[in-house]
């Protein structure tokens, strides 16, 4: 794993704390939100299967057993790898490199080629045989090598012969973005790994040159053990309603991950006593990181059935993240990332417009008929309707960087609000 010290990130900007206030100047409702955020990323790493995403998944299910659900957990296997080594070495320099899931290693001799850029179209000058690929992709905020912009380049250097791939996922942070990935196997024919921008430029040039370059990727992997959960409240009543969340992710996930989490946990136990007329599933997925595994095998096992679901509400990345200036350093703002959508069966569009007016992003939602990304896409696919579900991209998503400084407390109080109002209206036949 990729490490930066907290003063080289924030550089000359100033720091904003995010420490708990006293209990007097907050509601108990923010004020218990703030302490599930800081309970979640104090959890570190939150990799499907691994210490922080087992100890994480604990909490959440304990919490829903205090609030008085029945808890079954559903475990099936997903990838990981533990690198001993990983970094492209060239022209005397050693770049650390982050191997792109499902691993392939090269062993710890490494592999040795001449360096080759290819562009975001795959374009290339030369001959690709033996080489490795640096592949520049163009600036966007990346989530997953799923992404046709971004896989298509990959395949095209191992097409024509590249031994291994260089990825350099160039986005608003300057660091390194860890990308999903399909969990069933490798993708591509060889090696991947990723690369940050901030590292990327004396590479570029020696690519420029074909100069000889080793990738190594080394170290312990295979499969491991994760658990989705659900807490249920089976009323015996004939209908339920569905609030959904996934939890892990490739590094700490604060503000990918937390506010999202904050906001199911306070749900749940809010639903608990205030929506009676309804059986409750909350949902707890991992494996979000592969390709929504853990959603797709929640679908096959632990959701409710299809035609007994009244309403389905999903809670995705990015729910309340900080924005940030990038000019002259990256200083944060008090605004939330406005890269966060809200999406929605067509027939809730008037409500979620009424309800979240005045949340930036949030307040322009869209038909989900129109658009919808991650989890939802499975909820959706499965049939629930209607339905609805968050996700979005902030600055530094997926990055090693998300961490403290980038929750935005009352942004995730407001979400959270928000949230609740849309379900209890739906919930009594309201539109």
């Amino acid at each position: 794993m990729i490490k930066t010290s907290r003063r080289n990130f924030l550089g000359a900007s100033a720091v904003i704390s995010l420490a708990p206030a006293p209990i007097s100047a907050k509601s108990l409702a923010e004020e218990t939100i703030r302490q599930d955020l800081f309970r979640y990323l104090n959890f570190g790493n939150k990799q499907a299967g691994g210490d922080g995403d087992v100890a994480c998944g604990n909490w959440l299910a304990s919490e829903l057993s205090k609030a008085g659900y029945a808890v079954e957990r559903q475990y099936y296997q997903v990838p990981f790898f533990e690198p001993s080594a990983a970094a492209l070495e060239c022209e005397g320099q050693s770049v650390p490199v982050y191997p792109q899931p499902v691993v392939v290693p090269t062993g710890a001799e490494g592999l040795a080629g001449p360096l080759v850029r290819v562009d975001g179209y795959g374009q290339f000058a030369g001959s690709m045989k033996g080489a490795i690929a640096l592949v520049d992709l163009p600036h966007a905020r990346w989530s997953s090598i799923l992404a046709p912009a971004a896989r298509t380049p990959i395949e095209a250097a191992f097409a024509a012969g590249a031994s291994a791939a260089v990825v350099i996922t160039n986005g608003p942070s300057g660091k390194v973005i860890a990308l999903n990935a399909d969990g069933r196997g490798p993708m591509f024919a060889g090696p991947v790994a990723l690369l940050a921008p901030d590292r990327a430029k004396d590479l570029l040039a020696a690519a420029m040159t074909r100069s000889t370059a080793r990738l190594t990727i080394d170290g312990t992997g295979g499969t491991r053990a994760a658990f989705n959960f659900v807490g249920r409240l089976d009323r015996g009543k004939a209908r339920w309603l569905v609030i959904s969340t996934p939890r892990s992710g490739w590094f700490g996930c604060a503000a990918e991950r937390g506010p999202g989490v904050a906001a199911w946990l306070e749900l749940a136990r809010w639903a608990a006593t205030a929506l009676p007329d309804h059986n409750l599933s909350f949902l707890c997925n991992t494996g979000h990181e592969y390709q929504y595994l853990g959603a797709a095998e929640a679908m096959k096992q632990i959701a409710p059935p299809v035609d007994r679901t009244d309403f389905w509400l999903h809670i995705g990345a990015n729910v309340a993240a900080r924005d940030w200036h990038s000019i002259a350093g990256v200083a944060p703002l008090p605004s939330v990332d406005s890269e966060r959508y809200l999406s929605v069966s067509p027939g809730l569009l008037p409500l979620a417009r009424s309800i979240f007016a005045g949340q930036t992003g949030y307040e322009e939602p869209v038909s989900s008929d129109v658009l919808s990304a991650g989890e939802l896409d499975e909820v959706i696919k499965a049939g629930y309707a209607p339905a609805a579900g968050v996700f979005g991209i902030h600055r530094y998503h997926h990055t090693a960087e998300d961490d403290e400084r980038c929750l935005h407390v009352p942004a995730t109080v407001a979400a959270a609000r928000g949230f609740r109002t849309l379900l209890e209206t739906v919930a009594r036949g309201g539109n």
